[in-house]
């Protein structure tokens, strides 16, 4: 009888069992000590290869790997992950208790090619490739240290700031001080090696990676350590190594073993980035940054990662695992509506206030105060960065408050009253508030973003249960999302508090985010329940985000010839709308053009689908889409006071001449003013009109 064929997830889980009995048989040892701390180090360094690559084979299965249908596949994939994870902590742990104490002669070599301390070495090894030292030759000492920086992908990192251990297996580390990152942990703490040896974990917002170096800042160091006169022959022959070294790395010329393992060609990977200091570290030597300051997490994220985390990519249709049907959109056949779909977690709640929150010091002019927030579980985004500015008094600095009170419609931007639709299956999912300024400094105009604090809710109890609606008061904690027991500079008491009145005084004194559950009408929740499955967003523009997804469906799913149909759609509501929800005075534009159109319809009109959509598409075109190409307005920069104004102005008198055009021609769409001269717009693309379902979809 043939023997059964197992699938992937069996397979990785046999493999979790294998490296579980060896663990197990490893403590057993040690607590033994049947062998030396030596070989059980290695052992253990072993493992924890082995462990972190079935947890990246893991992390790579998908349900379509499986030969045939597993039962609560996510589930049994999780469980593995945490098993893996859990195996890996005690590994790290182990590690820690076997590693030697003091400086091995294996490290210093090592870092002998971080720190390019040696220059004589150097020179020897570049003149001659065959002498040996002791009896051991330079090839082997070479192989020896590039064998000790790869093992388990280690990493060369600068220390960005001063960190003092406080428990036990803590590494302290020095501003500007070189590390080599021995293992990357998921939870933020990096295990770590400093030049003599030492060992311990550290955060890895404390650390900044490097790559690549400028030779002639090489040469400077050279000639400030050695005082040598004799410059231009070095710095020719550096030339020469620098070339050969170029050839070598793209392949183009002969790849010498030795000279690959020098000093210069390891510290030319390293130099350029440890050499750059930002304006957050600057400011932060200087004093003007209150402790528990970061460098922002989400707002990084937004910057570096394109649109993965942007509005615009999360209202876009996502695709089944088959990849010819969709996941999230779908049509009532009776109706001819979007179907509506239940989420595991589907909330809404207002941004209050912040109390406490510590202010820059001097140096930095404060271009905006603001929240950005997403869906969390502890360990990773699982929604796009939402971003709320908060109302700033001069005379209570302190206290950020947001949804002003003022005439007229609220900016979508100062709009606390958010919700959040999510389908994740965490335990642990929350939202994730993270309280940031962007700042320019004074001296020198550089920009930045810092993280003032950041705030967590678990939108579920311990026993899985969602939470009530009330208000909660969240404490602001220090650092970044990833750090534990890091507190903002608050006008807090020090020591700890002798009496209860201190104990008041000190609640009182520390930073805390204020927000508030609440419910919605049953025409707000039905609106919701069209939307994707996950979406972070303001209440208020609802409805253009369900008359978008309106339009969205009737396109993909009944106006395409077939369903694996993949050609260009003629639509240019549904090619330029997402960009709206990375330009929010856009959106501003168009829900103020709706109101207004709301306003004229009857009540017939307004439960009329067919007539809402053709509306719709007219208010769209007359307003922000001619807005969106014309060559008068300027780019969208966040939190540039200059730019803003001047988009307010083209806007402004954009919508004004739309408007007088249409009351004089007596047209309500008013597109003949894209031929007006006065008008001057940006040259053609054809992404304009037509919307990509390959490109666009998730």
């Amino acid at each position: 009888m043939p023997l059964k064929r197992r699938g992937p997830l069996q397979l990785i889980q046999r493999e979790a069992d294998e490296v579980k009995r060896q663990v197990d048989s490893l403590v057993k040892d040690v607590r033994s000590k049947l062998e030396t701390n030596e070989e059980a180090f290695r052992r253990c360094q072993e493992l924890q290869i082995s462990a972190e690559k079935t947890l990246k084979s893991l992390q790579k299965l998908t349900k379509a790997d499986e030969l045939a249908p597993v039962g609560n596949y996510d589930e049994r994939k999780q469980e593995e992950e945490r098993r893996l994870q859990n195996l890996l902590d005690s590994l790290n742990t182990l590690a820690l208790d076997l590693s030697p104490p003091g400086p091995s002669n294996e490290a210093q070599n090592a870092f002998k090619y971080v720190d390019g301390v040696d220059e004589d070495d150097d020179q020897d090894n570049s003149e001659d490739d065959d002498d040996t030292d002791n009896g051991v030759g330079e090839d082997e000492d070479g192989s020896k240290a590039a064998m000790l920086l790869s093992q388990s992908d280690p990493q060369i990192y600068k220390v960005l700031s001063d960190f003092k251990g406080e428990q036990e297996g803590d590494l302290s580390v020095q501003r500007g001080q070189v590390l080599r990152i021995i293992r990357k942990t998921a939870d933020g703490w990096w295990l770590a090696q400093d030049t003599k040896g030492n060992r311990g974990v550290v955060p890895k917002t404390f650390l900044k990676s490097g790559s690549g170096v400028d030779q002639e800042d090489d040469n400077e160091e050279e000639n400030d350590d050695d005082e040598d006169d004799d410059d231009g022959d070095n710095d020719d022959d550096d030339e020469k190594e620098e070339s050969e070294e170029e050839k070598d790395e793209d392949g183009e010329g002969p790849v010498d073993s030795k000279e690959k393992h020098s000093s210069t060609s390891h510290w030319s990977t390293i130099r350029k980035p440890l050499t750059k200091v930002d304006a957050t570290d600057v400011l932060s030597a200087m004093g003007a940054i209150p402790s528990g300051f970061r460098p922002s997490t989400l707002s990084k994220l937004l910057v570096e990662e394109g649109v993965t985390y942007r509005g615009s990519h999360y209202i876009q249709p996502e695709l089944s695992q088959s990849q010819l049907s969709f996941k999230d959109l779908f049509l009532d056949p009776d109706s001819g509506r979007v179907r509506a779909r239940q989420v595991r977690t589907c909330v809404c709640f207002t941004l209050w206030s912040c109390r406490m929150i510590p202010t820059p010091g001097v140096g930095v002019q404060v271009l905006s105060r603001h929240i950005r927030l997403c869906a969390f579980d502890g360990v990773q985004v699982l929604s796009n960065i939402h971003t709320v500015r908060a109302a700033y008094n001069p005379k209570s600095p302190k206290t950020w408050s947001f949804s002003p009170r003022m005439t007229g419609m609220l900016p979508t931007l100062l709009d606390g009253d958010c919700f959040l639709r999510c389908n994740s299956q965490s335990p642990n999912l929350g939202v994730l508030f993270e309280l940031g300024v962007t700042f320019i400094r004074n001296s020198t105009g550089e920009r930045g973003e810092l993280s003032c604090g950041w705030a967590f809710l678990k939108l579920s109890d311990d026993a899985g249960n969602p939470l009530l609606n009330r208000t909660y008061e969240l404490p602001v904690n220090g650092g970044t999302p990833y750090e534990k027991d890091v507190s903002v500079a608050a006008a807090g008491l020090k020591g700890s508090p002798g009496s209860v009145f201190q104990q008041m005084l000190q609640a009182r004194r520390q930073a805390k985010l204020i927000i508030k559950l609440r419910s919605v009408s049953s025409r707000t929740r039905t609106q919701l329940s069209v939307l994707p499955d996950t979406l972070l967003h303001c209440v208020s523009c609802v409805h253009l985000l369900v008359l978008h997804r309106q339009l969205l469906a009737d396109t993909l799913l009944m106006d395409r010839p077939t369903m694996q149909d993949a050609d260009l759609i003629c639509s240019p509501v549904l090619s330029t709308f997402p960009e709206l929800l990375d330009q929010v005075d856009l959106l501003d534009v168009l829900r103020s053009a709706w109101l207004e159109a709301e306003t004229n319809m009857s009540r017939a009109q307004k439960r009329d689908l067919p007539y809402l959509k053709q509306e719709f598409i007219k208010v769209y075109m007359s307003s922000v889409y001619f807005l969106l190409h014309s060559a008068s307005l300027p780019d969208y920069r966040w939190a540039d006071p200059s730019s803003e104004e001047q988009r307010a102005r083209v806007i402004f008198s954009n919508l004004e001449a739309l408007k007088t055009h249409q009351r004089t021609s007596g047209q309500s769409g008013g597109l003949d003013m894209f031929f007006d001269p006065v008008h001057s717009h940006l040259g053609f693309d054809v992404t304009e009109l037509t919307f990509d379902l390959l490109r666009a979809s998730r």
